[in-house]
């Protein structure tokens, strides 16, 4: 109340307050947040993937939660990590979820786990949209932390 020419931005991930006249030195604000290595100048809450988007909802040393919303028809590359385990938890849609040679359809809440290592893969086989709850844990949590065996956009 009381402020004049104040730019308000809002997302699901950031509030920006600024004088009308100190707008441009948002870039120099995100320069420092680089130089100090914050991961928020490169990652959002949301992510865009060619299957759909996630959605990080919580987190903390040895535990990571995500809400996954995978579009009709797409399915994750078939993949395995070194240093974390996974629970997926269907909210809406049905799941096909491979896990190494044995293949699931989980309808809502129901569940699979997927132990370290486990070659694992995930599909929207319908025409309706898929979310789900994942909740990784493990020692590192990384993106990085995807080996790849098969992917239908031709990621590494």
């Amino acid at each position: 109340m009381g402020l004049d020419d104040v730019i308000v931005v809002e997302t699901a991930d950031a509030v920006l307050v600024a004088d009308k006249q100190h707008v441009q030195d948002v870039k120099n604000t995100v320069a420092k947040l680089r130089a100090n290595k914050r991961e928020e100048s490169l990652l959002h809450r949301r992510v865009y993937r060619p299957w759909g988007s996630y959605e990080t909802i919580d987190s903390g040393p040895k535990y990571q939660v995500k809400k996954l919303v995978v579009n009709p028809g797409k399915k994750l590359s078939l993949q395995s990590h070194k240093h974390r385990a996974e629970h997926w938890v269907v909210v809406t849609g049905t799941a096909t979820v491979t896990r190494d040679e044995e293949v699931l359809e989980l309808q809502k809440d129901e569940s699979a786990y997927l132990p370290i290592g486990t070659r694992h893969r995930l599909e929207n086989a319908t025409s309706d949209i898929l979310e789900l709850i994942e909740v990784q844990t493990g020692d590192y949590l990384g993106e990085d932390d995807i080996i790849r065996y098969d992917d239908d956009f031709g990621r590494a």
